[in-house]
């Protein structure tokens, strides 16, 4: 039975607090908990992956009026301020509390399986994007290098859209361990050879650099580039992610 919603009023709360605290990347990795925010992802989260939340947020318990709550599933009404303040895209709908899944370190020198991400993506919006591609074209494992955006970021679980639960996500490591992953092994280069040529293996890792910087120079991949008309210098790193995790996709069907 779902128990009656307890009241916090005060921003000194120390429960408050925690979960203030989940609004940045280091209150994430603190507490291992997360906020999930929208109208569409939290009825949807709560339908499919009910054991990863254990807190509904509201400021009105009518909110909740005709939901199906999973059983000990605790509902928490927050003051109209309090709300708003953990509310960061402006929703007004109720908020979910969840945990934070392990995220286990894989070994890279044992071979892919299926199509891989290794992700260095720093902006919290573009790996979520990138997660939501991911998720939509079968790339079923992402694997984080050092430096990543958290996964869990508000700002990336909005993007993406709840693509974090369909996924494995790893730890990857450093660059210098990207070195030594089995193959096939392809990143997307400007001066590399045309991907529209490339036959794409099912069990491939597809590396993705930092926005701006891209991957180091003497990283021992086979680089692909996507043909474009040439209007514009260069596509976006998750958009041109997108359109590679497309072509493996196609030709994998």
């Amino acid at each position: 039975m779902i128990r009656p919603p307890r009241l916090i009023e005060s921003p000194q709360n120390q429960q408050f607090k925690l979960w203030e605290s989940l609004l940045e990347s280091r209150g994430l990795k603190k507490q291992g908990k997360f906020l999930l925010a929208g109208l569409k992802t939290v009825p949807e989260a709560l339908a499919r992956w009910p054991e990863r939340f254990s807190t509904l947020l509201v400021t009105d318990p009518a909110q909740t009026e005709g939901w199906r709550l999973p059983a000990g599933l605790e509902i928490v009404q927050l003051a109209p301020a309090l709300f708003r303040t953990l509310d960061a895209p402006g929703t007004g709908f109720p908020l979910l509390v969840g945990t934070v899944p392990d995220t286990p370190s894989i070994d890279l020198s044992q071979p892919p399986q299926g199509l891989e991400l290794i992700c260095a993506l720093g902006d919290p919006n573009n790996l979520g994007a990138l997660l939501r591609s991911a998720a939509a074209f079968g790339a079923r494992r992402v694997i984080l290098l050092d430096g990543a955006a958290h996964p869990y970021h508000p700002k990336c679980l909005r993007a993406a859209s709840n693509a974090q639960f369909e996924l494995t996500l790893l730890r990857g490591g450093r660059w210098e361990d990207v070195n030594r992953a089995a193959g096939p092994v392809v990143a997307l280069d400007a001066g590399g050879a045309d991907m529209a040529a490339y036959r794409w293996p099912r069990d491939v890792r597809l590396v993705l650099g930092e926005e701006g910087q891209g991957i180091p120079a003497a990283l021992p991949v086979q680089r692909l580039s996507i043909p474009t008309t040439g209007a514009v210098e260069s596509l976006n790193a998750t958009v041109a992610a997108s359109v590679a995790l497309f072509s493996h996709f196609a030709a994998n069907r």
